[in-house]
């Protein structure tokens, strides 16, 4: 179990959620609870108690129109990052992040920020299914790619096993594989296409868009906020008999490498010897 107390955790990424539900509603763009939020959402109606993370979803439009303007949307000390404005960002998908607080979430990863909601963007997938496959082995390829361009290249031990994360460190930049990335993400237009695909998840993020529909209240946490309109489809898509408490062992947490809610993550001093 993590070390830090997670009830604290909850109401720093809960306001980061009501603000950033305030400037969707201003702006007219669609967004979702997803994934474990949106399971916590209809189970608990609010967080999965040891749940320590949030997740959205976006369209695909309204992701890159949020993303273009969060810098004068989102009021201080949010932030937006995600791999097209942040050139040291080594995720598909994006972040909104309180820049008041540090949070590092893995030791051997070079990326520092602060305390997060994630923000999936949704596209647009192919009818066919080995499109579909073709699609989601694309975006996996690319996403490994990026993440060995982020990691220590000795978590491993100096021997074999480093090299080759030092060799795709050699031959790969960063912003080559953040245009290939881009590329898999436009292949099929969101509003055109009967399918959408949440990259994240792989053939199991494929489902019809009717299931996403519009944006539905939902309560989370005594406040309303924006789920799927087809809630019990896409939840048992996702995770089965989801109303079944998984046993102890199987209660998922990050269980953080570095959180501090009180430190810039730009003041943070970062001594671990691989980052650069």
């Amino acid at each position: 179990m993590a070390a830090y107390d997670i009830d604290e955790l909850h109401g720093h990424i809960l306001q980061i959620l009501l603000r950033v539900d305030r400037v969707c509603r201003e702006h007219g763009l669609r967004y979702y609870c997803w994934a474990g939020t949106m399971l916590g959402a209809v189970r608990h109606g609010g967080f999965i108690p040891w749940d320590d993370d949030m997740d959205i979803c976006m369209p695909r439009p309204d992701y890159d129109r949020f993303m273009q303007h969060a810098r004068e949307w989102l009021p201080s000390p949010l932030e937006a990052t995600c791999i097209d404005i942040t050139p040291d960002y080594p995720g598909g998908f994006g972040k909104i992040i309180d820049s008041s607080t540090t949070l590092i979430e893995r030791e051997h990863s070079d990326y520092v920020g602060g305390i997060y909601i994630d923000v999936f963007p949704i596209d647009g997938a192919p009818r066919s299914r080995f499109m579909q496959r073709l699609a989601v082995a694309r975006y996996k390829a690319v996403d490994k790619l990026l993440y060995f361009l982020h990691r220590d290249p000795y978590k491993h031990g100096h021997g074999p096993s480093s090299w080759p994360v030092l060799l795709i460190q050699r031959l790969f930049t960063q912003e080559w594989a953040r245009r290939q990335m881009r590329r898999a993400y436009l292949a099929c237009d969101y509003e055109t296409s009967d399918y959408v695909l949440d990259y994240d998840d792989g053939l199991k993020g494929i489902l019809p868009k009717t299931v996403l529909g519009q944006p539905t209240p939902i309560r989370f946490e005594g406040h309303e906020v924006m789920g799927v309109e087809q809630a019990d489809v896409y939840l048992r898509q996702k995770y089965g008999d989801y109303m079944t408490i998984p046993p102890h062992d199987h209660q998922r947490q990050h269980n953080f490498f570095f959180l501090d809610y009180n430190l810039p993550f730009r003041q943070y001093h970062d001594q671990r010897s691989f980052v650069k």
